[in-house]
């Protein structure tokens, strides 16, 4: 019989990081050896063997754990938010250049998100306009989310494969901070309302049409299949892995 993966939660005692352990000490294949928080001794994440950790802590000492784990070869999840393109860019300089540790940093572990961000990627060459919206509670930390980071990048870079021109816009420089911010030339708008969890919605249009493709977490539950494929598959991928999408397409 395989011996079930031993895993350690960083931020155990947060919203995520609750549901986390939970998640783990319910799945057959997987053991829950450290749960963690500030304040906790770090000796016990080194005494418990861990071979994978999750991180769901704060931006200010994510890279410190990635760094810890990377030294000590300790492959880990990260759901952590504020991972800019420059901030991924440090992780790979510390992984180096024949990593033999993987970190798998996940902008959303939603199931349904993922496919929103792959859908929406499908469409962007197809219409003349696109807006991103994003909708989430006001305790989270960073605006726009790396959800809306994510998928703006990803439309982007469909519409300029596709030659699609940049989408009309006719309000002038000192109506700029109504219209968001702007990612790879897409609008986010960012929403922070008590009573949401996390949701997202991409507005696409064109003359006669527009299309909307929308999704809601409406229980941090949801995110809890993807945090577990993230920590079965992450071992076999040595180095920076951004997203679940590789893992969603092997598990098909």
């Amino acid at each position: 019989m395989t011996e079930p993966i031993r895993v350690a939660v960083l931020g155990a005692r947060g919203r995520m990081g609750t549901q986390v352990c939970q998640a783990v000490t319910a799945a057959p294949d997987l053991e829950l050896v450290a749960a963690l928080d500030v304040g906790d001794d770090p000796a016990r994440l080194s005494g418990s063997r861990a071979e994978v950790v999750v991180d769901f802590t704060v931006p200010d000492s994510v890279m410190d754990n990635i760094a810890a784990c990377a030294r000590a070869g300790i492959d880990v999840v990260v759901g952590t938010s504020g991972f800019t393109p420059e901030r991924l860019d440090q992780v790979r300089t510390l992984l180096g250049d024949d990593p033999d540790v993987g970190v798998l940093v996940a902008p959303n572990f939603g199931i349904g998100a993922v496919l929103m961000m792959q859908f929406a990627a499908k469409a962007a060459p197809f219409f003349e306009s696109v807006e991103i919206v994003e909708l989430h509670h006001p305790d989270k930390v960073d605006a726009p989310s790396g959800t809306a980071r994510q998928t703006a990048a990803a439309v982007a870079a469909a519409r300029t494969a596709a030659g699609v021109p940049r989408a009309p816009d006719a309000t002038g420089p000192g109506d700029r901070t109504a219209r968001g911010d702007e990612i790879a030339g897409v609008p986010v708008h960012a929403v922070r309302l008590r009573g949401l969890t996390a949701h997202q919605e991409v507005l696409f249009g064109s003359p006669g049409e527009t299309l909307t493709i929308r999704h809601d977490s409406l229980d941090r539950e949801s995110f809890m299949p993807g945090v577990l494929l993230a920590i079965r598959g992450v071992r076999t991928r040595p180095g920076l892995t951004v997203g679940i999408d590789d893992l969603l397409d092997s598990s098909a």
